[in-house]
């Protein structure tokens, strides 16, 4: 009976002014752009945009990367120095990658220079005047990390977010120098890597890192151990017990799985706790027969990793998906529209997120209007209606007594009478008149016909039907006349959800004679 429903349920977001102080605070995005402050004509870039290896010492300084020597260093001082050294110009490789590929700085080829009338040079301050150098320049982006607008900001953000992922979803090193030929080329079949499957694996390990956040509600953090994410991909929904050899499928997603996050964490998708290090060693002891993946006997699953998606990461994901045609609703995309709009949207809303929504639509009305609109939307006969009715009702309880007046203009009403005595009952008012008998009928069939459309058949409405019938003796011999357009799969329904035997009987005959009266 259900119409078309959201995919995902609605994420709870804080305002883009927020997401974009956010986004400029994030560790990676923060280094590019000191990186193109320093940035200028004296840079020396090679002939794909990237700084040289001369220069990368320099930008580590500026982002303050680099390590303090050792009065009196020892061997193994140095050893240690010269990794720090190592990792600190690699990440300002990795910031000045993103400055260049999101146009914080603006790098033009010393090949199109001479192309366009050049003289040769490279335009660098003691640079080498050599082939590879280009020359560098603020980027029009840079501009926008003052004088932008938080969506400008976003935006930006976004493109720093796709290069990482780019990066996340590369060959490993390691893999890269076993598929190198001996004429120096990656042999792409050797390294059995595909990105497209690469990429399509993490866009749907970060969908079920997104589901399992809205799904509590997007409000508060909520932490997924890796395990459970590696899972989520590679267990199939119907095996009971994993075998060894998914297990096996599932510890070597968690391996590639704890290297994308930490690359993902310095852009502020996630915050991550990488897998103990231990692990691994007990997990190489173990032999071939050992997996990463905890058991049931263990106490601190965060030894394998735990990631949490940040409320920026929330929009991002959102966004990726939004942009690959995934529907994904947040909470207030509502506000401005019509009460149909609203009704419909928030049938299949978690219960909190619907009421934010309601509340996010009332502010921007009065009581009164509210209220009307929301009932001329609430009428209809489509499958849909006896939800919106349901969700009309919740929403004028939110309304409060301003929306008494409105009300009462519909107690005659076929349609909404029932709900407005309802309403009115429940506010506590005066000079309620009573239902007829149809119309009671009538709010019955259209109130389980809301519920089966919005849970199905839980314990809580087989409660509702047997007190219905309970209370309404001959129940059956009057609904199956009730005119409205869901009565036959109603009474179908409380066939099946009653326990008495002769009820559920009387129940499946009734909605034989409805089928049979409207010709269905």
């Amino acid at each position: 009976m259900s119409g078309d429903r959201p995919t995902l349920p609605p994420v709870r977001l804080p305002s883009d002014a927020e997401l974009a102080r956010d986004a400029l605070a994030v560790p990676l995005l923060a280094r590019a752009v000191r990186l193109a402050r320093w940035a200028g004509p004296g840079t020396r870039v090679g002939a794909g945009g990237e700084l040289v290896d001369e220069q990368l010492p320099a930008a580590a300084e500026v982002l303050g990367l680099t390590g303090t020597e050792s009065p009196e260093p020892t061997e193994s001082d140095e050893a240690l120095a010269a990794w720090a050294r190592a990792d600190a110009e690699a990440d300002a490789s990795e910031a000045w990658r993103v400055a260049v590929d999101t146009g914080l700085v603006e790098v033009e080829d010393p090949d199109e220079e001479a192309a366009a009338g050049a003289d040769g040079g490279s335009g660098a301050d003691g640079g080498s005047g050599g082939d590879a150098d280009g020359t560098v320049s603020a980027g029009a982006a840079l501009e926008l990390i003052t004088s932008g607008s938080p969506q400008d900001i976003l935006s930006l953000w976004l493109d720093a977010l796709d290069v990482v992922f780019a990066d996340a979803t590369a060959p490993v090193l390691e893999d890269l120098a076993g598929a190198v030929g001996d004429d120096g080329e990656i042999d792409l079949d050797a390294l059995d890597w595909d990105p497209e499957v690469e990429a399509e694996f993490l866009e749907g390990v970060l969908g079920n890192l997104y589901l399992l956040t809205v799904g509590e509600g997007g409000t508060e953090p909520v932490p997924v151990p890796l395990p459970v994410l590696a899972a989520s991909m590679i267990v199939p929904d119907d095996m009971g017990e994993p075998t060894d050899d998914v297990l096996e499928q599932v510890s070597e997603a968690m391996m590639r799985l704890d290297d994308q996050f930490a690359l993902l964490e310095p852009i502020g998708l996630v915050t991550y706790v990488p897998v103990d290090e231990a692990l691994m060693v007990e997990d190489s002891e173990a032999g071939a027969g050992g997996d990463a993946v905890p058991s049931a006997d263990d106490e601190d699953v965060s030894r394998y990793g735990v990631v949490t998606l940040t409320p920026l990461g929330l929009h991002g994901i959102r966004s990726r998906m939004r942009d690959a045609g995934v529907e994904a609703p947040a909470v207030g995309d509502l506000a401005d529209k019509g009460a149909d709009a609203l009704l419909d949207g928030v049938a299949h809303f978690p219960e909190r997120a619907a009421r934010a929504e309601t509340e996010a639509w009332l502010t921007r009305r009065e009581p009164a209007e509210a209220a009307r609109e929301l009932l001329v939307a609430a009428r209809g006969t489509d499958p849909g209606a006896p939800l919106r009715r349901l969700h009309c009702q919740q929403s004028l309880a939110l309304v409060g007594a301003e929306a008494e007046p409105a009300v009462r203009e519909v107690l005659d009403d076929a349609e909404l009478g029932g709900l407005a005595r309802v309403w009115l009952a429940e506010l506590g008012a005066a000079d309620v008149p009573p239902p007829p008998e149809s119309m009671i009928f009538w709010l019955a069939i259209d109130t389980i016909a809301a519920q089966l459309d919005a849970e199905g058949e839980p314990v809580e409405l087989q409660e509702l039907v047997e007190g219905l019938v309970g209370q309404h003796s001959g129940f059956f011999d009057v609904a199956w006349r009730v005119d409205h357009p869901a009565t036959a799969d109603v009474l179908e329904a409380m066939g099946r959800l009653h326990q008495d035997r002769k009820a559920a009987k009387d129940a499946r005959k009734a909605a034989f004679k409805a089928r049979s009266r409207s010709g269905g």
